[in-house]
């Protein structure tokens, strides 16, 4: 094994720990990593995890009394003896007994700060959030409190998911350490819950730039993961900001970003729900009230525009719609020369953030148009 390598290893088993992941999480990383089978049990070698795709010793317990050939590392936290770490079906690998070691040792620091308690309540924190268990705010921020976790205004929950082979913890933990990497707040921590094959981010978005950089990153998950060599394809959606006590909408947006945008674009893509204009309304069946929000929201940059401006480009987009999108007859009812009318659709194309090439924006504006045209 190359130094670079252990350095590499050590480095994802610390930000392992930093992400949330405690014990069961540090074992499926050597799982993963080592390409075997891997037990974790407690001093009185009482099950505590197991991870890896290859079969497995139902306890270490005979091997380390009988004195047989097998990677079974003793877990210590100083002087303290917390648990056994046991690897299996690595005999080809003798660079598997060094990261037995390394894993043993942030495993032991971890056991010691009894990580399997605080970090399940964080999660049962969060899924507390989302099942609206919390009379008030003041409440729930006095449970986060009490987690050692400060929490924040306003979350974007973006979910992930993991078009994968192989162990289900070791891959979780994969996803679980790069979302920890790709999302960074600045002055407030990450909050993760795992439901079945699904990892739940937490992301702080205080700020319209917290938001942005959180689509951002999401949305660069999928290249990221293939920059690193993994062999995850990763899914997932983005929700809309919420206040703490309104995450239930967050992570609503989130899955149906996450359903539609699989459905639009396949695999190994994350989609945001503010992206996905006219689907969203055609997926939730929207009501009067909801359409014409959506209309309004699409057409206000262009309103803006033109009132501050004194431009015609939203007359200009309904128009150009309204003739089969041909520059030739809106110029004509314009009465402006057409490459006018080519200069105000890339403008709307800018000020909208869409273009109008493609067929998912068109349909997002027509929509807008039709909705806004319906209920004036």
């Amino acid at each position: 094994m190359r130094p670079e390598e252990i350095v590499d290893f050590a480095e994802a088993l610390a930000r392992i720990t930093a992400s949330g992941g405690g014990p069961k999480a540090l074992a499926a990383h050597l799982a993963l990593a080592a390409g075997g089978g891997v037990l974790l049990e407690d001093a009185q070698w009482r099950h505590l995890a197991a991870a890896g795709s290859r079969r497995i010793s139902p306890s270490a317990r005979g091997v380390v009394e009988s004195g047989a050939a097998g990677k079974v590392q003793r877990v210590n936290s100083g002087d303290l003896h917390v648990g056994w770490l046991s690897l299996f079906g690595t005999n080809s690998k003798p660079e598997a007994e060094l990261m037995l070691r390394l894993t043993a040792a942030a495993i032991g620091v971890e056991l010691a700060r009894d990580a399997f308690g605080p970090r399940a309540k964080k999660g049962t924190l969060w899924s507390s959030l989302l099942s609206e268990s919390f009379s008030d705010i003041t409440a729930a921020r006095e449970e986060a409190s009490a987690h050692g976790i400060a929490l924040a205004q306003q979350y974007c929950i973006v979910i992930l998911e993991c078009d994968a082979t192989g162990a289900a913890p070791a891959v979780m933990t994969e996803l679980r350490a790069l979302a920890a990497d790709a999302f960074r707040p600045a002055d407030a921590e990450l909050g993760f819950l795992e439901r079945e094959q699904s990892l739940f981010v937490f992301v702080p978005a205080a700020r319209a730039i917290d938001a942005a950089n959180a689509k951002t990153a999401a949305g660069l998950l999928p290249r990221t993961a293939a920059r690193r060599k993994s062999q995850l394809r990763i899914s997932g959606g983005v929700g809309t900001v919420e206040s703490a006590m309104a995450l239930p909408r967050s992570e609503a947006t989130a899955a149906a970003a996450l359903t539609i945008g699989r459905r639009l674009f396949g695999s190994a893509h994350v989609t945001a729900y503010e992206d996905l204009g006219a689907y969203s309304l055609l997926y939730e069946g929207a009501d009067v009230q909801r359409l014409r929000a959506f209309a309004a929201g699409v057409l206000a940059p262009l309103r803006s525009y033109d009132e501050k401006h004194q431009t015609e480009l939203e007359r200009t987009l309904k128009l150009y719609f309204n003739v089969g999108q041909n520059v030739k007859t809106a110029s004509l009812s314009l009465n402006v020369h057409r490459h006018t009318v080519f200069y105000r659709l890339r403008q709307i194309g800018e000020i909208t953030s869409r273009t109008l090439e493609s067929p998912h924006d068109q349909l997002t504006l027509r929509m807008a148009i039709a909705i806004d045209e319906l209920h004036v």
